[in-house]
């Protein structure tokens, strides 16, 4: 029997969540850039840099040479700033990855799949509306659930309250 997430957990499983699908987002579309950046790089032989004296955006040269390949580009190397940002935000989707898996308590399995997401181009939103879907039916299903379980509340009743001395009475002919 699969092991479901604790009572406790369900609030924060909503905030997972959103993290969760920002960071896929964030991801998907940095993988995305970095494939485009491996193609322009590696099939096309040039790099992308931005503020150098040629303007704002310019594709430079990329040199192929004994030692390997040598930019000619002056300014930031823009490609390279994808790279390195792609890997920080996997690193985050990584972390949203883990808090959801560990809170679900899905087995280990789901937890690959899902890093997977940002490794294989177009995956990461395949996986996002997914995961989602799915965990969101899971936690309206439960709640649902909880809520059925739940006795019912007796229907509030008045108290009557006991008459005081200050209260006159009134004497009955």
């Amino acid at each position: 029997m699969p092991l479901e997430p604790k009572s406790a957990d369900l609030p924060r499983i909503r905030g997972a969540l959103k993290l969760y699908k920002v960071t896929s987002v964030i991801t998907g579309v940095m993988l995305l850039l970095l494939c485009a950046e491996m193609l322009l790089k590696y099939v096309f032989h040039y790099e992308l840099f931005g503020f150098g004296p040629a303007g704002f955006l310019t594709l430079a040269p990329v040199v192929e040479t004994p030692a390997g390949l040598v930019s000619t580009g002056e300014g930031v190397n823009l490609s390279t700033g994808i790279l390195i940002a792609h890997g920080w935000f996997y690193v985050l989707y990584l972390f949203s990855d883990f808090r959801l898996w560990s809170l679900m308590r899905w087995p280990f399995s789901r937890f690959l799949l899902i890093a997977l997401g940002g490794i294989i181009p177009f995956l990461s939103f395949f996986l996002e509306v997914r995961i989602a879907r799915q965990v969101t039916g899971y936690l309206q299903e439960r709640e649902a659930r909880e809520a059925a379980a739940a006795p019912a509340a007796p229907a509030a009743q008045p108290t009557p309250t006991p008459a005081s001395d200050a209260d006159p009475v009134e004497a009955q002919p």
